[in-house]
Parts: C-alpha cells; sequence; structure tokens
C-alpha cells in the first residue's frame, strides 16, 4: 500500500477515533484502513494505536507520529496546489488556533465569513489558552497576544489591546474603589490560571504584595462572570469586557496613564506564507481589527 495513503488512513484514524469512522471518513472499507495502519506499524516497527472494544487511542509513539504525519501530508498538499496554481484561490484545510475569548468574539465571525465565500476551504479552528506548538501541531495561523518569543516564525501585528482593571458596581460600592496599586491588598481579588497568570497584577511594571487571591479561575468567561456577579476586582484584556463596561455590569478602576500596550499578532511558518488560504485569513483579520476598533491601537 502506498506510504502517504497508510499516513491518511492513520491520521483519520487518530482523528475519529475509531477504524470505523475513519473509513468513512476516507469513503474506503475498514479492513482496507486496517490493513493501511497495520502496514505502516510494520514498516515503523511500532504499535501507533492501544485497540479495545470501547475505543482505539495513539500509543506514545503514535502520538508523536501524528505531528510528523500531520505536517507531511500538509507539505504535501501545499507542493501540490503551488504545481497546479490553485494557490491563488483559498482552499483546502486551514489549521487556526486562537485564544478562547478572542477565538469566540472575533476569530468566529472571520472564519465564518471566509467559508461563505470559498467553497473548497477547510478551516479546523482550535481554540484554548495556551500556545500549542505550531510547527510540531501542523497549526498554519496562530493568534497571539502579548510579547512574542524570538524564533524562526513569521509574526504579523495587526492590532493591540491593554489591561482592564475592573470589578461590579455592587462590589466597588461594598468596598471601595482602589485609588492605587497600594490598595489592591484590601480587595478579594478574582485570578487566572492562564498565560497572563504570572504578571496580570503588574501595574506600571511593578507586582504589588500581599495580594489576597480569594477565587483563581481557568476560563476567562467564568472570571467575566465572577466579576459581573460581585466575586471581586478581577484584570482583563479590553476585547474581553467591552460589552460588561459598555453595559454597566463592570466598572473600570486604577486606569494608568501609560496603559501597557500588548500586540495582537498573526504567527505562522514560514512555509505557509504564501499559501492563499493563510493570506485569506490574514487580511480578514487585518479587516475585524480595524473595524473593531483594535486595529494597531490601543482600544
Amino acid at each position: 500500500m502506498d506510504r502517504l495513503q497508510a499516513m491518511e488512513m492513520f491520521l483519520a484514524v487518530a482523528d475519529t477515533g475509531s477504524f470505523v469512522g475513519a473509513a468513512r471518513a476516507l469513503r474506503v472499507s475498514p479492513p482496507a484502513v486496517t490493513r493501511g495502519v497495520a502496514a505502516l506499524e510494520a514498516r515503523l516497527g511500532a504499535a501507533l494505536f492501544h485497540r479495545s472494544t470501547r475505543a482505539v487511542t495513539p500509543t506514545a509513539e503514535g502520538a508523536a507520529f501524528v505531528m510528523t504525519a500531520r505536517r507531511i501530508l500538509t507539505e504535501l498538499a501545499d507542493a501540490e496546489r503551488h504545481v497546479a496554481g490553485s494557490r491563488r484561490v483559498p482552499g483546502g484545510p486551514l489549521y487556526i488556533t486562537a485564544p478562547v475569548v478572542f477565538g469566540r468574539l472575533h476569530v468566529v465571525p472571520v472564519v465564518s465569513g471566509l467559508i461563505a465565500v470559498h467553497d473548497a476551504l477547510d478551516i479546523r479552528l482550535m481554540l484554548i489558552d495556551r500556545n500549542v506548538g505550531i510547527v510540531e501541531e501542523g497549526i498554519d495561523v496562530a493568534v497571539r497576544i502579548g510579547a512574542l518569543a524570538d524564533s524562526s516564525l513569521l509574526a504579523i501585528r495587526i492590532g493591540s489591546v491593554r489591561p482592564v482593571y475592573a470589578a461590579s458596581p455592587a462590589y466597588l460600592a461594598q468596598y471601595g474603589v482602589p485609588a492605587d496599586r497600594s490598595d489592591l491588598a484590601a480587595h478579594r481579588l478574582i485570578v487566572s490560571t492562564g498565560p497572563r497568570a504570572a504578571s496580570e497584577w503588574r501595574i506600571e511594571g511593578r507586582q504589588p504584595a500581599a495580594l489576597k487571591r480569594r477565587l483563581t479561575l481557568n476560563t476567562v468567561d467564568a472570571a467575566i462572570a465572577a466579576a459581573e456577579a460581585g466575586a471581586g476586582l478581577a484584570n482583563f484584556l479590553s476585547y474581553q469586557v467591552e460589552d460588561a463596561l459598555a453595559a454597566g455590569r463592570l466598572i473600570e478602576v486604577l486606569r494608568p496613564r501609560d496603559a501597557e500596550i500588548l500586540p495582537v499578532s498573526l504567527v505562522f511558518d514560514a512555509s505557509r506564507s504564501r499559501a492563499a488560504s493563510a493570506r485569506a485569513f490574514v487580511d480578514a483579520m487585518r479587516e475585524r481589527a480595524g473595524q473593531w476598533g483594535w486595529g494597531l491601537r490601543p482600544s
């Protein structure tokens, strides 16, 4: 059996969690998928899946091979589209990752618009509040908020956001409005476990001491709900609480004179930079940034 076909079958099993599901997705028979994966395992000299009557899950070797196989097939598809000239038109799979709330508010509307006008485009969007490995996990474009680590990846800055310290009117009526950073010690703080956890209460470059971390949450949506319910004072990014501030459910406090600006960037591997699908997404995100007011200026 062709190696690339066997690789496609392997990825289909990994994605669907079953040989039957993979066969259905590839429109082949289940025995063909079983033979293809078995041939690949024999060639590699390693078991790629744990098989049971209830589930099919990748082994440690299989999980590692998923990323490699996906990258190989993606690069092959890019090469074929380049030779065929189809890179001029967005099409094929486009893997995107973004922070959860930003993705829900801004990326989902953008990709919905793209698939409405490009019938050949197949977008796979992963919303997660951590920085996933772009090359390792086969990501085409990643939305990053904040300073970027030095790397061989390309980055396009499309906008910026800023921190917002906010609490509900009821909370501020009961505990008072903090006048400066030293007042934070007297307040109940809502904190996160995400990427900003280490620096989220740093104001004007300094981290206040003796803070009362009364509530720790692992999602931004939950932190917003807790703040609106009066559980404490929280630190968000401007795009996350725009609606809550406008509606008066939250009130901003402690806004520094020179607010810290966090860049919003699109990051991708150099090999993806000229793909029509990636370019279409970048252009659409730039347009979205301009329309919503966080394009290359503080929001």
